[in-house]
């Protein structure tokens, strides 16, 4: 089964007009879980200051790392940090974006940065639409959005993360050729996801047979989000999108 089977697979929730438009935000999620330790709470007034991302127009993402950066990428939504720890200790000549508003993840970010001297991540912890807005065009090889809340009743879609607004966005900060990767543990919000990409003139999907979006990524690390998704019977797809 190829791309047209993945697809009929997804017909049963089709978009609709209302559906597919959204504020001109991206994030609705809680900001803030349990109370920060004395520790986590210090770490995050100290450090994040000088690792948060500032918005303005026209920022050169490159010009933000101490240490030389031959690539870039950035990580929505990085959660608990898994993943964007991961690839940034394989890549250290990358140079890497995350965005998260919830706290807590934040704070385990930045004691991870300041435990591991990490010189290549930098981080964003308000609506990612606002920094995709300012970055200049064409910087970034590769995008993670890995996992989003699927917002699953109908009247929440226009909450998720991708639609029309942030494809587009998400073209204009992509380099020619640049790699955007899409994790989900629902079969609806992968559903989604390919029909808002799959109409935009400016990303290809290079699936050519199921095991292209039934199995991770060589590079890939096992989340606890989809550590999760397995315990409770839920099968994850992997998209891979190329930018045209």
């Amino acid at each position: 089964m190829g791309k047209d089977g993945y697809c009929r697979r997804h017909q049963e929730a089709p978009l609709s007009s209302d559906a597919s438009e959204r504020p001109d935000r991206a994030f609705f999620g809680r900001r803030k879980g349990k109370r920060l330790t004395d520790t986590r709470g210090g770490l995050i007034d100290r450090l994040l200051p000088h690792l948060r991302v500032p918005l303005l127009d026209g920022l050169d993402p490159a010009s933000l790392f101490s240490v030389p950066v031959t690539s870039l990428a950035l990580e929505i939504g990085f959660g608990g940090g898994e993943h964007l720890l991961h690839q940034a200790r394989l890549n250290p000549q990358t140079g890497f974006i995350g965005c998260e508003p919830f706290v807590n993840g934040m704070a385990k970010m930045v004691a991870a940065i300041e435990r591991e001297n990490i010189k290549n991540i930098r981080v964003f912890d308000s609506d990612a639409v606002e920094l995709l807005k300012a970055l200049l065009p064409a910087v970034f090889d590769r995008i993670f959005i890995l996992y989003p809340d699927p917002w699953p009743k109908r009247r929440q879609n226009k909450r998720r993360f991708i639609s029309d607004l942030t494809v587009d966005l998400l073209g204009k900060t992509l380099k020619s050729d640049g790699e955007l990767r899409f994790a989900t543990d629902i079969d609806h919000y992968a559903g989604w996801t390919l029909a808002h990409l799959l109409k935009s003139r400016d990303f290809n999907w290079t699936a050519e047979g199921p095991d292209d979006w039934r199995k991770p990524w060589p590079d890939w690390i096992q989340t606890r989000y989809e550590a999760k998704a397995r315990r409770e019977g839920r099968l994850s797809s992997y998209l891979t999108f190329k930018r045209n």
